[in-house]
């Protein structure tokens, strides 16, 4: 299986990374055998040093720098013979995908944001030469979450590259990177993949059930992470059928009340969940390495107080990012049903996401017109950006819910 496997719906991007990646061995393998015939190699590569992949949610950017990252390590056999890198089973390849290859730093945050300390420590891991692979190579997940201060730090990474160094930054939008790191990087942009692409790899790499995988690509409009979870989870599915009912329960200034409340409620109990899985074995590894006594109850040693006061700063952090991203996760789903009652409203052919639902947009078709679906999809991207800035999630909410009972 090539490492470009899971990259779905793709082909345009995977053709210019794989031509990168062909034009990488050749750089390394010329200035391995050939110091003279590097130069010439560079001249007409189609490799750079820094790569920045853009595209909206589930689109799959994280995939395709995973996946050319594993490409850029690949020491297959068949790369002799002329073979494409990549070839997704080679130690380089295997290595690169899970995560442990020594050359290959993936970073992602479960944090707001991404500050200066963690992006010094990245600088000083690119200044560093291959320890056994062919590129040192740095995967930033969530380029789009570094603080200015964090960009700045990176900017001078990027301006002045250290030899066999990549940077592979994914982000949703240019606008999201600051210009002048986007202006050093070649942008390649990747799209929403199609629904019937995205059931396939659901039932070919997860052994989904056809029926379900279509569902679930089709409610989540081809996002990969989001269908999946959908299709394997049941409190994911329930949660959205939840949600689903929101533009139904609207109807008077309590049920508005009573519907925010328990949408804030549910994102709760998510950050709860992760809470409970991961916190207490962070506490508890932590503990053990400063040296406390077993249980929770022992003492910490002197001197120790502020690496424990970090952890819990940082887990606070996390529960508030996790909260943030289930209600996110809500209102997509709302603006889908309220799209879907635009088209039926509109008369349009296209598929609907959330067909499973009909009958409540039907319901919600007859009872307004195309203009008051289009405020009410407005109130949930005023709320989406109310919670971006910071406002309180419970009073965004409510005012969203109560400008949707009002059209």
């Amino acid at each position: 299986m090539a490492v470009w496997d899971d990259l779905v719906g793709q082909d345009r991007v995977i053709e210019q990374l794989a031509a990168a990646a062909r034009d990488a061995d050749a750089l390394v393998t010329a200035a391995g055998t050939d110091a003279s015939a590097a130069p010439e190699a560079a001249g007409a590569s189609r490799m750079t040093h820094a790569w920045l992949f853009t595209g909206p949610p589930g689109s799959g950017r994280a995939t395709a720098a995973r996946a050319f990252a594993a490409a850029l390590q690949c020491v297959g056999p068949d790369r002799a013979t002329g073979g494409a890198p990549g070839c997704g089973f080679c130690d380089g390849c295997h290595t690169s995908l899970v995560g442990t290859h020594a050359d290959v730093e993936i970073v992602r945050t479960d944090l707001l944001s991404i500050g200066v300390k963690e992006t010094r420590d990245l600088v000083r891991r690119a200044q560093l030469s291959p320890a056994g692979g062919r590129w040192q190579v740095i995967v930033l997940e969530d380029a789009d979450r570094l603080t200015e201060g964090a960009g700045n730090v990176l900017l001078k990474a990027v301006e002045e590259p250290a030899p066999r160094t990549v940077w592979l930054l994914c982000a949703p939008s240019l606008e999201d990177v600051l210009p002048t790191i986007r202006s050093r990087c070649r942008s390649l942009t990747l799209r929403t993949p199609p629904t019937s692409a995205v059931a396939d790899i659901l039932v070919r790499r997860d052994g989904i059930e056809p029926e379900l995988a279509v569902r679930s690509a089709r409610a989540t409009q081809g996002h990969i992470g989001r269908a999946r979870r959908l299709a394997t989870d049941e409190r994911a599915r329930a949660r959205r059928a939840a949600v689903l009912k929101m533009p139904l329960r609207v109807a008077d200034m309590g049920g508005c009340l009573k519907a925010a409340q328990e949408l804030i409620d549910a994102a709760a109990e998510d950050a709860k969940q992760v809470a409970e899985e991961v916190d207490t074995k962070e506490t508890e590894e932590l503990r053990a390495a400063l040296g406390a006594a077993a249980g929770t109850g022992g003492r910490l040693p002197r001197g120790t107080a502020g690496a424990m006061k970090e952890l819990q700063d940082r887990q606070k952090r996390r529960a508030t990012r996790t909260q943030r991203d289930s209600l996110d996760l809500a209102l997509t789903d709302l603006t889908g049903f309220y799209r879907d009652v635009l088209a039926i409203q509109l008369g349009s052919r296209v598929e609907l996401a959330n067909d499973d639902a009909r009958d409540a947009l039907e319901r919600v078709a007859r009872g307004s017109g195309p203009e008051a679906t289009l405020r009410r999809i407005e109130a949930i991207t005023a709320c989406r950006q109310a919670l971006d800035r910071n406002v309180a999630p419970l009073l965004a909410v409510e005012a969203m819910a109560v400008a949707l009972r009002a059209g």
